[in-house]
């Protein structure tokens, strides 16, 4: 079966109807097709996740635009994909050959901010700290917090159910989302979900969109639950020589009720990556190190740290340290994002994002190290050690044909060893286009089928994100899936 395509202009090639009906909707500004300036556009952060070119890189300011947009496409029978700001780490942005690559970045306006109901209603296209520092003014904060924060935009967290930092208390993107504003393949604008904090009428509709990864439809305005501001964290540090060690103290948090705001977890290659990188005084010889934070407030988040200290101590830790101070936690917290670029300047890097039962980290950073050996490559894990959602980044050399090889390699069987620990292939990242034959693994073929039956009822064309999530997303997958409705 041939996948969906549109057909790629060349300089010499008439300008296509589509391309006129464009510029006339949008004006020549919006649209862009200069090879030079739309090859930005081809790819998001997973440098070796398949892209192609597009044939026009778009960019809306309104609903209106974005569904003027899709009735064009759906017309002419032009793929569209839908993109943030790029930060994607699976390729769910990547550009396809001769497609309509829609960048949401324009539309980035915090529409309204309402104390009294607690909530949001913003763009797409507003980053996600730029939210957060948006509502801190009215004393309101808004949790999911991707390590790419400071860049990534909301319409990427919703669109891939981002996480981050934080998920271990408060949950990930979905959890904050009440109501969307969706363009569909056609061109039609669906508002599901509403502004109560209680609703059940009709099908949770906005909750199907969220982690779409855009095969589903373009979301361009949500509205969004907010928490009251979190007091000022005491932060912890401690290192381990064993990853049991590690193991033992996150299941000891678990089952203690201890609830921290953050949990997170960097092996010795990040340590030292890191530690390289920042001169940060860490514990290099440290097997694992575990950075947590409580925002309990005062004396109640002193305490809680202070029995997360005495489980570690408890599970043999080799250093534990506690601090109420706000830029000591900070340096703390930049050690822990860090980490990945920290391993991106030892070599290109396959970024994996594993989701394990919390009580199979260690078992799982055992194996990640058991892959890394046995490939003969670097292989450095951070995580959410609350939560259980790991990142192995492999690190190799794309110039040699047989790193590149067993690079891959190390990936399959990162996802392999995640699965087999009762886990998933994905915790927050989403399946891009790096993932689709693991898909229909972790899943299964009757629930496969049931997601081609949900892609077919809305974008019968099969238009939108082609060849992302799926093996495929032909024509002939989804009239077979349209059967089953």
């Amino acid at each position: 079966m041939t996948a969906i395509t549109a057909t790629t202009t060349s300089p010499s090639a008439p300008v296509p109807a589509w391309l006129d009906e464009l510029v006339e909707a949008l004006g020549a500004g919006s649209v862009l097709t200069d090879p030079d300036v739309t090859a930005a556009y081809a790819r998001d952060q997973a440098m070796l996740a398949e892209s192609g070119t597009p044939a026009a890189v778009v960019l809306p300011r309104s609903t209106d635009e974005v569904s003027a947009v899709l009735r064009i496409a759906s017309a002419h029978g032009v793929p569209v994909v839908p993109r943030g700001a790029g930060s994607g780490l699976a390729g769910a942005a990547n550009a396809i050959d001769g497609a309509i690559t829609l960048v949401l970045t324009r539309m980035d306006a915090v529409l309204e901010v309402s104390t009294a109901d607690r909530l949001a209603v913003v763009q797409p296209g507003v980053v996600n700290k730029a939210l957060r520092d948006a509502v801190a003014t009215d004393g309101l904060f808004y949790p999911p917090d991707p390590s790419s924060y400071d860049w990534c935009t909301i319409g990427g967290n919703l669109a891939n159910n981002s996480g981050g930092l934080c998920c271990v208390k408060y949950g990930v993107t979905t959890d904050y989302v009440l109501g969307l504003e969706v363009v569909l393949a056609d061109g039609r604008v669906l508002r599901t979900g509403r502004r109560t904090v209680k609703g059940v009428a009709g099908y949770d509709l906005a909750r199907l969109f969220v982690g779409s990864e855009g095969t589903l439809g373009v979301i361009t305005e949500a509205t969004l639950s907010l928490r009251p501001a979190p007091k000022t964290p005491v932060t912890l540090v401690a290192s381990f020589t064993t990853t049991a060690q590690t193991g033992q103290v996150v299941e000891a948090v678990v089952t203690s009720g201890l609830v921290p705001s953050l949990l997170e977890v960097m092996d010795r290659t990040c340590i030292r990556a890191v530690d390289d990188m920042l001169k940060a005084d860490l514990d290099r010889d440290a097997h694992a190190l575990l950075v947590a934070q409580s925002d309990a407030g005062g004396q109640a988040a002193v305490e809680e740290m202070e029995a997360l200290a005495q489980l570690c101590r408890d599970a043999g830790a080799d250093l534990v340290h506690v601090t109420d101070d706000a830029a000591e936690g900070d340096l703390l917290l930049t050690a822990r994002r860090m980490a990945l670029p920290a391993l991106e300047r030892l070599g290109t890097t396959l970024i994996d994002d594993v989701a394990v039962p919390r009580s199979r980290i260690a078992a799982f950073l055992d194996g990640c190290d058991a892959i890394a050996e046995r490939c003969g490559l670097v292989i450095g894990v951070v995580g959410h050690a609350g939560d259980g959602n790991m990142h192995p980044t492999v690190v190799f050399d794309p110039t040699d044909d047989d790193q590149r090889t067993r690079a891959f390699q190390a990936f399959d069987d990162v996802l392999e060893l995640g699965l087999s620990l009762g886990g998933t292939i994905t915790g927050e990242h989403g399946e891009g286009n790096l993932k689709t034959d693991w898909l229909e693994r972790e899943i299964g073929p009757v629930s496969l089928s049931v997601h081609q039956a949900v892609k077919a009822a809305l974008d019968p064309q099969g238009l939108l994100n082609p060849g992302k999530m799926f093996r495929s997303a032909t024509v002939s997958d989804l009239a077979g899936a349209a059967s089953l409705r």
